[in-house]
């Protein structure tokens, strides 16, 4: 193994405190939303892509309508993780430091353009990453971003490291062996290894 690709929602950190504060000063703004947002929402979207999140958080509004809104939702949701950060999961830091001495190390993740950058900016961790991407910035599936990282690196033997089916399933789609983060916000019934705590990647690796 040369390298290691990370999901970063419920693999790296949880956000949702500081997202569903950003999105709930969107919806009281907004005269055809009412319903506030709570951590549980958002727990049930995560791995989706942002026009996915839409569909299954605001089917009231109409397609075009529900694009301005979530843009709007995205554009104040990035600010504020970039002011308040999310909660980092034990030995993020101290670990990421160890891995980085020995491999590569890259993030794809289902976010927006710009969320990436904004965990980074906030937590000071980029520094610890070669490369990332994600289909705000691609169109792409996960998958298919996950194959960009290793073609655009010349990658030979990455594996990923994520929290839920869909994360196995780019994994899959890219060939590479996957690692599951039980302690994230999914349920993974099959997998290459799996971790109860990020710390225990030490072990792995």
């Amino acid at each position: 193994m040369d390298s290691i690709i990370f999901d970063l929602d419920g693999t790296l950190w949880d956000p949702r405190e500081t997202v569903v504060e950003s999105w709930n000063r969107v919806i009281k703004e907004h005269d055809k939303v009412d319903n506030e947002l709570t951590s549980q929402h958002l727990k049930e979207t995560m791995g989706m892509q942002m026009h996915e999140i839409g569909k299954k958080l605001f089917p009231e509004l109409e397609e075009e309508e529900r694009d301005r809104f979530m843009k709007t939702c995205s554009g104040v949701e990035i600010g504020h993780l970039r002011d308040k950060g999310g909660i980092l999961y034990d030995e993020v830091e101290e670990v990421l430091e160890e891995l980085a001495k020995t491999y590569k190390l890259y993030i794809v993740s289902n976010c927006q353009d710009g969320y990436i950058e904004a965990f980074y900016d906030y937590h000071k961790l980029g520094k610890h990453f070669i490369d990332y991407e994600n289909p705000g910035r691609t169109g792409l599936s996960k998958g298919e971003n996950i194959k960009l990282i290793i073609e655009r690196n010349h990658l030979k033997h990455p594996l990923y490291v994520g929290d839920t089916e869909g994360d196995r399933n780019a994994a899959m789609h890219a060939g590479i062996p996957f690692v599951y983060a039980r302690y994230g916000f999914g349920n993974v019934d099959h997998y290459d290894y799996v971790i109860d705590t990020f710390g225990e990647l030490l072990e792995i690796f």
